[in-house]
């Protein structure tokens, strides 16, 4: 059984001072073919699609198609600011591994 990632707290309230929700935006988190080790995530504000499987809290919205859901069952969708910058992470128990610039992994 797949289980649909996880996002924290700290992801939601960041799509709130982002002003997303009030946009009427989500933040779509997709996996995509490509990238230096096989798969790589692409993350960004975006519309919501009907067949999308949406995660809410907070007042706000994180949607995730019907074809990436099975590489993000059990994931958990972060934000993070750290020295290099901030953004939304993604902590996949499903790549076996990753590359440096955190977007790219392998299955």
């Amino acid at each position: 059984m797949q289980l649909p990632p996880k996002v924290t707290d700290r992801a939601f309230e960041r799509l709130a001072e982002i002003g997303a929700g009030d946009a009427g935006k989500a933040l779509r988190v997709a996996v995509e073919g490509g990238g230096c080790s096989g798969f790589q995530y692409e993350i960004k504000l975006d519309d919501p699609e009907a067949e999308d499987i949406v995660l809410e809290g907070h007042g706000q919205r994180v949607v995730v198609d019907p074809v990436s859901l099975p590489f993000l069952s059990g994931a958990v969708i972060d934000f993070t600011e750290e020295l290099i910058g901030a953004r939304f992470v993604i902590d996949n128990p499903n790549a076996t591994s990753s590359c440096g610039c955190g977007t790219s992994f392998s299955m």
